[in-house]
């Protein structure tokens, strides 16, 4: 029977991964301590920034503001598919799976353009550091984050709105943990190949404008002609790490994404979906934070008022009574 004399549906089915039902609960446990870890590291990251007066720097503010997108990024998926693992209904309207794609992209496409932000910073650092103040004004610093969100709430905008031309009939599976582009062009009835150009174009486009890569190759060769030895070594490690998140980040997102015949290979969007949407996020603040001595010794201090503070409390509570 042709895709034209099928009803036309207005919910699909999040089948994503129960396909192993004798897995559900090790999955289960798995992806909701992964959930906790994201959401606990990327606000407290937040609250830590926001809190502190000396993190109050660009590298801080942009960290801030990707801990939040990454935060963001995890809520718009992660609760439905918790929720899927158990739940005899995994149905999901066709305006409750554009608006989980819309917060989705949003937070990625915001990523993306942050991580710009974050790599000229240490571009300019280590490659001119007698200029840093002047090139890396406040006023710069607002104008790159908000020119940011304004690019990620653009491109969800964009392709929402061709998601809307679509039509879908016949099967009301989705072979995914979430509502992604990809799947639901696999299920429309009008042939998708306007989406499909739009979605290569702005992906590709978003890809190569956001050279964050390119910086960071700068970055190297300054680090590697650099004459003090402990100077090199203390650069190196502070940007590859950074490099290999963005590395990683990058390549899912383009795999995914931009590579020709992408909507018809969809057994490959769990594997990758996994990396740009649980992994990166549970990630960054280990690796923008937990490696960063500026960031441990403000938290070792805080919790050091704080206990302090409850000796206090312990010390002072007979007195008064």
């Amino acid at each position: 029977m042709n895709k034209e004399n099928h009803s036309l549906i207005a919910e699909f089915i999040l089948t994503g991964f129960t396909y192993h039902p004798k897995l559900k609960t090790v999955l289960f446990v798995v992806f909701f301590a992964i959930y906790l870890i994201t959401m606990v590291g990327n606000i407290g990251l937040v609250a830590l920034i926001y809190i502190e007066q000396r993190l109050h720097t660009p590298m801080y503010i942009f960290l801030g503001n990707l801990a939040l997108m990454d935060s963001c990024c995890s809520s718009a998926i992660t609760p439905k598919m918790l929720e899927n693992f158990f739940s005899e209904d995994k149905r999901i309207t066709l305006y409750e799976c554009m608006a989980q794609f819309y917060f989705l992209c949003l937070a990625e496409t915001t990523d993306c353009f942050l991580l710009v932000a974050m790599a000229y910073d240490p571009y300019v650092a280590i490659c001119n550091p007698l200029q840093y103040h002047t090139m890396m004004s406040k006023t710069l610093c607002i104008q790159m984050t908000a020119g940011a969100y304004l690019a990620g709430n653009l491109h969800p905008m964009i392709e929402v709105g061709f998601l809307l031309r679509l039509t879908f009939c016949g099967s009301h599976q989705i072979n995914h943990f979430f509502c992604d582009v990809l799947p639901l062009y696999r299920l429309s009835c009008i042939n998708p190949y306007i989406n499909e150009l739009v979605l290569f174009i702005l992906a590709g486009s978003i890809q190569i404008f956001t050279i964050v890569l390119v910086s960071y190759f700068y970055i190297f060769f300054t680090i590697f002609t650099m004459k003090s030895k402990e100077g090199r070594g203390k650069a190196l490690s502070t940007c590859a790490s950074h490099f290999l998140s963005v590395s990683i980040f990058y390549g899912s997102l383009l795999f995914m994404y931009a590579r020709p015949g992408a909507v018809n290979e969809g057994d490959k969007d769990i594997p990758v979906a996994i990396f740009y949407t649980l992994v990166i996020p549970l990630l960054n603040p280990f690796i923008y934070s937990l490696r960063n001595k500026e960031v441990i010794n403000i938290t070792k201090k805080i919790m050091k008022k704080r206990k302090f503070c409850n000796i206090l409390k312990q010390v002072s509570s007979p007195l008064t009574t």
